[in-house]
């Protein structure tokens, strides 16, 4: 064996005990008479010692030349540690060496492999496989696999089975681009990536199966915006015979399980807001609900003024910001800055400071009075000692500009506590979106989604105010899981295929394989997925997925590491019979 004991677990009941270990050289100090040399391996680190009195010269001389990261194995005795260190494990003890015994040599790493690495981003991509080594990364992993274990331990002692489904599948029109992947057998056609498993769950439930679940990577050739990934991967679960309830209590159930398991954590109510309730006082269908700053729409109390700003707008929407007023005007002004840079879009923002006499002061004082000013606070809520932070145009623009702005300002107030989880349902989605460069109406979720009973006939006549059966699970200001109850009928799915713009023809060639399956005797179904990065992230006490996955890409989505992705010779091409057709 390389080692009888790892780097982790040595300790003073160990003293006298001959052992071997191995791994790589963390760091090494060497005052010429004598050499201490840290060694790490993913359990821990323990200090091995050569000096000259008890290390024969030669094992000595080649202690001296080890460099970081050298992969070496040592033989030795424990011995106490003269000067103990309390901040590690094995911190009371260190290796007497005996035989060394050099695995292999190193370069110098790009980047110190500690917890507060001298390397960036890039340069941590690049190497990723360095960057593992660092304990916070490490332990990132770690982390994930406790999550996705506990994951299993729960759905399988609640009696779903876990099925994989294929990676090679039809390309279907579910929102995002498909990745393609070109036959060789089958000239001219193409596989792709699934975005997610959904129309194999849904056999699996046609199939009789009830109760499935699987750890699956999913696969979206979309822009990438901040913190996304094009491979991603999802705890995906479906259900037969469910209502949405039975599903809404099933994966509380998982979510209270791990918070509670990972986390020590209970939580004991998971509230639920619908969807334009949501929108309506947090701007976002995401709201964290760990804060307050609810939006106070102002339309009645300041559109009556002479202040056209405010009389021209759609919505007049504000929040008030605790303990705001002991802001100076330097700092409301980078506020203000803050709200007109591009990624926010507002023109401006009024603000009115609550002070602690009860009186207002509103940077438009000359349209409003006190009076005014007091049903301002009302409407948003604010106290003495508060600030009201006011936003105007466009409903659904101002409502997401504000929604930053309220975010913003929870994170500078420290309001956002990464131990703290408030989880939340939103309920009730539209079933529909209209989309503006179409001129059509696109299914918000995906089109097999069942409306809310008992409003199928408002297809016909209001269709944009059609209820979704579907469901987002929000945890901390992130959704970190989402369903919906499905359609499970020929004819409903039919009726859906043509409000969404499909012809017969083309709802036959897309899907003709779940339309046939659902003549057989489709259950009622349903199901939910949850994102497994950003839930493990939030668990972790993190909003950046990119450190819990092993090789994640950048922004460009690329593998920086191994260069992908990549060309391919012309012989692949012609083998594969694809011509490229590059633009400049």
């Amino acid at each position: 064996m390389y080692r009888s004991h790892n780097c982790g677990e040595l300790r003073a009941s160990h003293i006298n005990n001959e052992v071997t270990l191995a791994g790589w050289v963390q760091k090494s100090r060497d005052k010429g008479f004598i050499v201490w040399v840290d060694l790490r391996d993913r359990y821990g680190i323990t200090q091995l010692v050569f000096d000259e009195e008890r290390t024969p010269k030669t094992m000595m001389e080649k202690a001296q030349k080890l460099g970081r990261e050298f992969v070496i194995q040592v033989t030795g005795t424990v011995i106490e540690r003269a000067s103990k260190n309390p901040n590690i494990p094995t911190g009371d003890i260190e290796i007497l060496v005996s035989k060394l015994t050099i695995l292999n040599d190193a370069l110098l790493p790009p980047f110190t492999i500690e917890d507060k690495t001298d390397g960036g981003e890039d340069i941590r991509m690049k190497y990723r496989y360095l960057d593992i080594r660092r304990n916070p990364v490490k332990n990132s992993l770690i982390f994930r696999h406790k999550v996705t274990q506990e994951v299993r331990n729960y759905l399988s002692k609640e009696g779903f089975i876990e099925v994989e489904t294929p990676y090679l599948i039809k390309s279907t029109p579910e929102g995002a681009r498909d990745f393609v992947v070109p036959s060789r057998m089958n000239k001219g056609e193409f596989y792709a990536l699934p975005q997610s498993p959904q129309t194999f769950k849904q056999l699996l439930m046609v199939g009789g199966m009830d109760k499935y679940f699987q750890i699956v990577k999913c696969f979206r050739d979309e822009d990438l915006r901040a913190d996304r990934q094009p491979e991603f991967t999802q705890i995906d679960c479906e259900m037969a015979f469910v209502e949405q309830e039975d599903i809404l209590n099933a994966f509380e159930g998982l979510t209270r399980h791990l918070l509670k398991e990972v986390n020590g954590v209970t939580i004991d109510k998971f509230p639920r807001m619908l969807y334009d309730d949501a929108m309506r006082l947090y701007g976002n269908d995401k709201p964290d609900i760990r804060f307050g700053m609810q939006f106070g729409e102002l339309n009645e109390v300041a559109q009556h003024k002479d202040f056209g700003v405010f009389n021209n707008a759609e919505l007049v929407v504000g929040i008030a910001v605790p303990g705001g007023n002991s802001y100076t005007r330097k700092e409301i002004d980078k506020l203000i800055d803050w709200v007109k840079r591009p990624q926010v879009g507002a023109l401006g923002m009024v603000y009115c400071r609550c002070n602690d006499d009860g009186s207002y002061k509103s940077s438009v004082d000359k349209f409003y009075d006190q009076d005014d000013l007091a049903k301002w606070a009302e409407v948003t809520g604010a106290k003495p000692g508060d600030l009201i932070c006011v936003l105007s145009g466009d409903k659904n623009k101002v409502r997401a500009q504000l929604s930053a702005l309220r975010m913003e300002l929870a994170e500078r107030l420290g309001l956002r506590k990464p131990n703290e989880f408030a989880p939340l349902w939103v309920i009730d989605f539209p079933l529909l979106e209209w989309d503006e460069e179409t001129e059509r109406y696109h299914a918000m979720h995906h089109p097999f989604t069942s409306p809310k009973p008992g409003q199928l006939e408002l297809l016909e006549t209001n269709p944009g105010d059609v209820k979704a059966n579907a469901y987002d699970l929000v945890l901390n200001g992130n959704e970190i899981g989402g369903g919906s109850i499905r359609i499970h009928d020929k004819k409903t799915q039919s009726l859906m295929f043509d409000y969404l713009g499909f012809t017969p023809e083309e709802a036959k060639a897309q899907f003709g394989f779940l339309m046939d399956a659902f003549q057989y005797g489709a259950p009622p179904h349903g199901g939910l997925a949850f994102g497994l990065d950003r839930l493990v992230a939030i668990l972790g006490g993190q909003e950046t997925i990119r450190d819990f996955i092993a090789f994640p890409k950048n922004n460009s989505g690329r593998d920086v590491m191994i260069d992908a992705p990549a060309p391919i010779d012309d012989e692949q091409l012609e083998e594969l019979s694809l011509k490229l057709n590059l633009k400049s």
